[in-house]
C-alpha cells in the first residue's frame, strides 16, 4: 500500500511539474531608446493591456516615438504617435481598466497605462497607446504613512507587502488603484533613471528628444 501511494504521489508531482513546464513564460519587450535599452515584462494578470501593447509592438506603432513627458522623481511617459510627427494619426481608442491590487502597483519600475483625467474619464479607461514607467521617490515610514492615509480616504488599501516594497524600493503609491499597471522593468533601470533626470521645458517635454527607436518582442 505504501509503495502504491508513493507511486501515485510521484506521478502527481511529475504531472504538476509538466504542467508548470508547459506554462508559457510572460511576454518580454525590448525598448531600444536613444538613452539605452529598457526590457519590460508584461503581466498575464492584465490580458487586455498585455495584448494591446504587444499589438502596438508587432505593428511598429511605438517605433520612432518620443518620451514626450518626463517628470523628475516621478515617471517617464511615451507611446504617443503624434509626439515626433504631429501629422501622424491620433490615438482615439481606450481600454477598460484592469487594476490588479495588491499584485500590481506603482513600485519603482512599474509599467502602466496613461489615461485622461478623472473629470473626463470617470471609469479610468486607459490610453490605447501611451504608457509610463515609474521612477517615483524614496519613502520613510512617516511619509509613506501619510500616503497610505490618503489612499485609505479613497477606499484603496495598501497591503503589508506593498508597504514593505515601497519602503525598500520607492515608487508612486498615490497612483495606486486608479491607473492600470500591466508590467514592470526587468532590465534597464539605469536608463529609466537617466531619462527621468533630463532637462525639460515648462510642459515637461525633454529639451533634447529622447526617442524610442524601436520596440521588439523577445522570443519566448
Amino acid at each position: 500500500m505504501r509503495l502504491r501511494n508513493a507511486i501515485l504521489l510521484t506521478m502527481m508531482l511529475l504531472l504538476t511539474a509538466g504542467a508548470e513546464a508547459r506554462k508559457p513564460r510572460p511576454a518580454v519587450v525590448r525598448l531600444e531608446t536613444t538613452a539605452g535599452v529598457i526590457r519590460v515584462e508584461l503581466s498575464d494578470e492584465t490580458p487586455r493591456h498585455r495584448d494591446n501593447f504587444l499589438r502596438l509592438v508587432r505593428e511598429g506603432r511605438l517605433d520612432s516615438t518620443l518620451f514626450h513627458r518626463v517628470i523628475r522623481d516621478f515617471m517617464i511617459q511615451g507611446g504617443d504617435p503624434r509626439s515626433l510627427d504631429p501629422g501622424r494619426d491620433s490615438v482615439d481608442w481606450t481600454l477598460p481598466a484592469e487594476i490588479q491590487l495588491p499584485w500590481l502597483y506603482h513600485v519603482r519600475g512599474a509599467l502602466a497605462a496613461a489615461r485622461e483625467p478623472d473629470d473626463v474619464n470617470p471609469e479610468w479607461r486607459s490610453s490605447g497607446s501611451q504608457f509610463y514607467i515609474v521612477w517615483g521617490r524614496s519613502w520613510g515610514p512617516s511619509s509613506l504613512g501619510k500616503a497610505r492615509a490618503q489612499l485609505d480616504e479613497k477606499g484603496i488599501e495598501m497591503s503589508r507587502e506593498m508597504w514593505e516594497t515601497y519602503l525598500q524600493h520607492g515608487g508612486s503609491p498615490h497612483l495606486d488603484g486608479q491607473y492600470t499597471v500591466f508590467g514592470h522593468v526587468i532590465d534597464g533601470m539605469k536608463v529609466v533613471k537617466a531619462i527621468q533626470t533630463v532637462q525639460t521645458d515648462a510642459a515637461d517635454r525633454p529639451v533634447e528628444d529622447v526617442v524610442l527607436l524601436r520596440a521588439v518582442e523577445e522570443p519566448r
